[in-house]
């Protein structure tokens, strides 16, 4: 463990997660660098659409996209690395390229978790927790703040991911509220049927067509229909098999940030396990999420405001993108089964 003091760190560089959800959980972890460090110049390294989702927030001073899909936009994040100077980088991601780009940046000291083989580009950090030679899940919140707490700082006793949405975003969240009709008396369900991982993190989307069509009845509610990039497909599956009036977000292309209103103006968010079900968590709004081929236990905190719907299978959870077999982990849920669970939610969050 580094005991010693950090003061002298001038710039320090976060490497953020990809994935959307990832990045929210890692939100403490920007709590805590920032709380320890407040004279430090704090950089962002992560994807330009996915800035949004931390801007607002009190954690970064700067941001540098980080591009990887080729060897150009590889070598231009570099330089930007250059540019900022950083005496340190800490890497949240557990890959070897995350670690080679940091130190082909110039970071003075590079920390993260010493796994997968890139232990050679890293100056020091914790190991994972193992198990008969495997690495034992454990939710990514905690998971992240371990690398502060091998950092000897002083690290949160409760560890609740949080999003801001600022005065301008606000405005252009309540700027789509009022056009698709939505009041302030408004009981508001957003469903998110996608998932950019795979379609085997997805229930099937007449499962949520019925679903809308028993909160319109059960809760009175308005319905909220949210969909990223290449989710298309599956949004308009879902509004042509449902008798229910749901608002479609698509054609108005709501990015990422964007979405941080939208989800809190939401009473209740039904969910895929991918990122909306995070915002709810860090926004405070009661989520249910429907859970397939990944393992819970990378997820398993700050649920006091949100209820898991889960099959075990002999199979799961598998981790694959594409189901192999009869998708039996979603196709098992029934949106009953999903309508009773939230009505039991939203009694206890009152």
């Amino acid at each position: 463990m580094v005991n010693r003091s950090l003061d002298h760190i001038d710039t320090l560089v976060i490497h953020c997660p990809s994935w959307v959800g990832d990045i929210v959980m890692a939100t403490p972890t920007f709590d805590c660098f920032r709380e320890n460090l407040p004279n430090t110049k704090i950089v962002g390294l992560l994807k330009k659409n996915a800035q949004g989702i931390v801007r607002d927030g009190p954690w970064f001073d700067g941001f540098i996209d980080c591009q990887n899909r080729s060897w150009s936009g590889f070598w231009h994040t570099i330089k930007q690395i250059r540019g900022c100077k950083p005496d340190m980088a800490v890497l949240l991601p557990n890959s070897i390229r995350s670690a080679l780009t940091v130190r082909l940046g110039g970071a003075k000291k590079v920390y993260g978790y010493r796994r997968d083989l890139r232990g050679a580009f890293l100056s020091s950090g914790p190991k994972p927790v193992r198990s008969n030679h495997e690495i034992v899940p454990v939710p990514m919140t905690r998971y992240y703040l371990e690398i502060c707490r091998w950092l000897g700082l002083k690290t949160p006793e409760q560890a609740k991911p949080r999003l801001f949405v600022g005065e301008k975003l606000l405005k252009r969240g309540q700027s789509l509220i009022q056009k698709y009709g939505i009041q302030e008396k408004d009981f508001v369900v957003g469903l998110n049927p996608g998932a950019s991982f795979g379609a085997s993190k997805c229930w099937p989307p007449e499962r949520f067509a019925k679903l809308a069509e028993l909160c319109e009845t059960e809760f009175n509610a308005k319905l909220l229909l949210l969909s990223g990039p290449g989710e298309q497909e599956i949004a308009r599956a879902v509004m042509a098999k449902s008798l229910a009036n749901i608002i479609d977000t698509g054609p108005d292309k709501v990015d990422l940030e964007l979405l941080k209103p939208l989800v809190r103006r939401c009473n209740l968010l039904v969910t895929n396990d991918t990122g909306p079900r995070h915002y709810a968590v860090a926004l405070d709004v009661p989520a249910v999420v429907i859970m397939g081929p990944t393992d819970p236990r990378h997820t398993a905190a700050n649920l006091d405001r949100t209820v898991v719907v889960r099959k075990e299978l002999d199979c799961s959870p598998c981790h694959k993108k594409v189901c192999p077999l009869e998708h039996q982990c979603m196709t098992e849920i029934t949106a009953d089964e999903v309508l009773a669970v939230a009505a039991k939610l939203l009694e206890e969050c009152k």
